[in-house]
């Protein structure tokens, strides 16, 4: 048995940079820590650049722009991150050198890491993960930012726009993608940070898409991108996590409660996802900590009613939510 700690976006910029200063490394990982690195493997999408590079993207309109120090990665080697995903809006927000000095930031810190580089190949590259006798495989993909698409000599990110359209070829560069991953893999995950922000349902496109990618041999759809969890769906025996929400930020707390979310715990056995754990988890000073209470109550109870419309029934067991399949 095999377990993957699977949390969506850390963005360890802005305040959250400033209280690793004051606090140390440990900081934004609160209580949450511990688990963690209880797990075999710990997978993360990395919502900002690590580099000391200062100038902003200025090709393109945009509003937000996050990096922190390349000292910070220890921040992912305290809680011994083993994969963070590059494919998203945040990864060249300080330019073509932010993104090349956070690859190599993450190289020297033993970090694997797939979704963006220095070119169209680069960005495109499985990472592969081993452990307890199981090799993992993971490909990550982006529909957000297409001015930042990775060309043939040209540094960026593993655009992919959502459409099954064949004639485009989109989903082919995908299936293609996941036919490299599978090669010496036992478990093939593909996360993709996708969709608008502060939506709580993927639209029917999306679904389609996450299950037509199923099909061309994902054993793990990991989404995020929309700052809020969304549904858990089982697809022919395999897990969809259409979004995992946020996990480490200072971001203004909406209505939607986008500082709620949960630590989805998957365990794998033989090639083959046997369980989910949602841990449900609350954001607050640039921390992450587990959800009591009346808090956690509410958490689960929302995870829990999202799901129940895709098949998806959860049971409650200690303020966590669990699910066999």
């Amino acid at each position: 048995m095999t377990t993957l700690a699977v949390t969506g976006d850390v963005m360890l910029g802005r305040n959250v940079n400033e209280f690793i200063t004051f606090h140390g490394p440990s900081y934004p990982w609160g209580d949450m820590l511990p688990v963690l690195r209880e797990a075999d493997l710990r997978l993360i999408n990395l919502e900002c650049a690590i580099t000391v590079h200062d100038r902003c993207w200025t090709k393109t309109p945009k509003v937000f722009f996050f990096r922190t120090n390349p000292q910070n990665v220890r921040v992912l080697k305290a809680a011994r991150i083993d994969f963070v995903s590059l494919a998203n809006n945040h990864i060249m927000d300080f330019m073509e050198d932010g993104l090349i000095e956070t690859i190599e930031v993450l190289n020297r810190a033993g970090i694997s890491h797939a979704g963006a580089g220095r070119n169209i190949e680069e960005a495109r590259k499985p990472a592969f993960l081993t452990v307890g006798g199981q090799r993992f495989s993971i490909v990550a993909f982006t529909d957000n930012e297409p001015v930042w698409a990775a060309g043939e000599d040209t540094p960026g990110t593993n655009y992919v726009p959502i459409s099954l359209d064949l004639d485009e070829g989109h989903l082919f560069r995908v299936q293609k993608a996941l036919e490299r991953a599978r090669e010496g893999s036992d478990f093939v995950i593909a996360t993709f940070h996708w969709g608008p922000n502060m939506v709580r349902y993927p639209s029917r496109d999306f679904i389609d898409f996450a299950h037509a990618v199923i099909d061309a041999g994902c054993d793990l759809f990991w989404g995020h991108s929309a700052h809020l969890f969304q549904p858990v769906e089982v697809y022919k025996d395999r897990l969809i996590l259409y979004d995992t929400g946020d996990f480490v930020d200072d971001y203004y707390v909406s209505a939607e409660r986008n500082d709620q979310s949960f630590l989805f715990v998957v365990t794998v056995n033989e090639g083959k996802t046997v369980s989910l754990k949602l841990i449900p988890v609350l954001i607050s000073r640039c921390q992450v900590n587990q959800a009591k209470g009346k808090e956690a109550q509410e958490i689960c109870k929302k995870m829990q009613n999202l799901s129940r419309g895709y098949g998806t029934e959860f049971e409650l067991r200690d303020g966590t939510l669990e699910l066999s399949l």
